[in-house]
C-alpha cells in the first residue's frame, strides 16, 4: 500500500449503538492500525455511527475512546483526526436539528478527550441534514463520488472521498479513496492537536525513526525492553527489527518523561539518555 503512493489512512475502528444493537470494535483494526504503522502512514480512525440520539451519542463517543485506550491509543499516535462517519438513512429522518446535536454532542467527547474530531457524511447529506453554522468549527470528510473535479457541496472541506471502487496494491478489495487537502501531522504539531508538545526541544534530529528497520534497530529495541523493566515506559515491543508504532510510542514516552519533543527519534543522546 505505501508504495502505491498511501500516504494517509483513515482506519475503521469500530461502530455504535441504538437500540436495537451495541457497539462493536472492528474485527481487524488492530491488524490495519498497527501495519499502516509499520509502513509509516500517516494514520487516523473513524467511528461508524448509528445513534439517534445525543444520549446514544455520547455513549459511542466513550465507546470510541474506550477502544483507542484498549489499544493503547492516545492522541499523540494519531496524525489524523478521530472521524464521526454519520450516513444511516434512519438517523437523517430524524431530522436536521437532531442529526446536528447527535454529530455536535460525539465530536465534542472526542475533542475533550484531546484528540481532533472530524465529521464523515455523503455530500447530498451534509447539504440536507446539518446545520452547517454548528459543525463547521469540526474538520469535514466528504464523500461523492462523481466525475466532477470537486463534491457538491456549498461549504469548506478538508478531505474528499471521491470513489469507493478504488484499486490499491496489496489490498484485494476495492477501496474507498481519498483525498486530503491539508498536511495533518503538520497541523496537528504546529497548533498542538491531539496533544502535540509545542514548545519542547528535540533531544535529537537526526537518528532511527519509524520505518527504519535493521541490525540497529533491534538493538535499540532490546534497549528499550531494559528501559521499560526499569519503568521508563509502558510500552510492549516486538522482537524484530523493524522500528513500528509501538517503538515511536516507547521512544516518545520516555522523550515526554524527560521533557523533550516528541518527535519519535532515537539518536545518539537518545540512546546515551537510556
Amino acid at each position: 500500500v505505501k508504495d502505491h503512493n498511501v500516504n494517509h489512512a483513515m482506519i475503521k475502528i469500530g461502530s455504535g449503538m441504538n437500540e436495537k444493537r451495541a457497539g462493536r470494535k472492528d474485527s481487524k483494526f488492530d491488524t490495519n492500525f498497527r501495519n499502516a504503522g509499520y509502513a509509516s502512514i500517516h494514520r487516523g480512525v473513524y467511528y461508524y455511527s448509528y445513534a439517534k440520539t445525543t444520549s446514544d451519542a455520547k455513549k459511542e463517543a466513550r465507546h470510541c475512546l474506550k477502544l483507542l485506550k484498549e489499544q493503547g491509543i492516545d492522541p499523540t499516535d494519531l496524525d489524523l483526526p478521530v472521524a464521526f462517519d454519520i450516513e444511516e438513512e434512519a438517523v437523517f429522518q430524524t431530522g436536521r436539528r437532531n442529526v446536528t446535536a447527535v454529530t455536535t454532542t460525539f465530536c465534542d467527547e472526542i475533542k475533550k478527550a484531546g484528540f481532533e474530531p472530524m465529521v464523515y457524511s455523503g455530500a447530498s447529506a451534509l447539504r440536507n441534514y446539518f446545520e452547517y453554522s454548528k459543525i463547521r468549527e469540526y474538520k469535514i470528510w466528504v464523500a461523492h463520488y462523481t466525475k466532477a473535479s470537486a463534491p457538491a457541496i456549498p461549504f469548506s472541506y478538508d478531505m474528499w472521498q471521491y470513489t469507493s471502487k478504488g484499486t490499491v496494491n496489496g489490498v484485494s478489495d476495492r477501496c474507498d479513496c481519498n483525498y486530503a487537502y491539508k498536511d495533518y501531522p503538520a497541523i496537528m504539531k504546529k497548533k498542538c492537536l491531539n496533544l502535540y508538545p509545542s514548545n519542547a526541544k528535540n533531544l535529537d534530529t537526526t537518528g532511527y525513526k519509524k520505518g527504519d528497520k535493521g541490525d540497529g534497530v533491534l538493538a535499540l529495541k532490546y534497549l528499550l525492553m531494559l528501559a521499560k523493566k526499569k519503568g521508563m515506559h509502558n510500552i510492549n515491543l516486538d522482537k524484530n527489527d523493524i522500528f513500528g508504532a509501538g517503538t515511536q510510542k516507547a521512544v516518545n514516552n520516555i522523550l515526554k518523561n524527560h521533557s523533550y519533543s516528541q518527535n519519535g527519534i532515537a539518536g545518539k543522546k537518545f540512546i546515551e539518555l537510556l
